[in-house]
């Protein structure tokens, strides 16, 4: 399983700590496994990456961008298909308001590996991340983070 399908509410809701990018005129269509949201836009198709705390341009048109998804080198980098895949082997099985999040995230220092890996509701992923990565912004690589504050 590559997408989830939490409630419109809840990505609406999740989102709402992402305001600090400019996605106030894109509408969430697709959330992966991994909590990242694909938002369509006038001008395209766009990937919040969440593990990155970015808003990147993916795509000209949902065709295109699924033709990019069926590619693996697609699959690996918006869908984390080779982590996800190997979750699902371990018997690690998402419901729809779930998706696999890192225990220590990459960019506090966490390590993208399996064992780094949980479920988690995906409400709270997505929300807390937006928070934690607007918090970060602009430090420079190597700083230590002591405090994140979650609201």
């Amino acid at each position: 399983m590559l997408f989830i399908q939490p409630t419109p509410e809840s990505v609406t809701t999740a989102l709402q700590s992402w305001s600090w990018l400019p996605i106030e005129d894109k509408s969430p269509f697709a959330v992966t496994a991994m909590g990242d949201v694909f938002l369509e836009a006038a001008d395209g198709i766009w990937f919040l990456d969440r593990i990155e705390g970015k808003l990147v341009f993916a795509a000209e048109t949902q065709d295109r961008l699924q033709e990019i998804l069926d590619s693996e080198e697609g699959q690996d980098h918006y869908l984390w298909y080779t982590l996800v895949e190997s979750a699902t082997d371990q018997s690690m099985h998402l419901d729809d308001i779930e998706c696999y999040d890192f225990k220590v995230a990459p960019i506090l220092g966490g390590e993208v590996h399996l064992d780094n890996l949980e479920i988690r509701e995906f409400e709270l992923v997505l929300h807390v991340a937006g928070q934690v990565h607007q918090q970060i912004q602009g430090l420079p690589e190597g700083t230590e983070v002591k405090n994140i504050n979650i609201s």
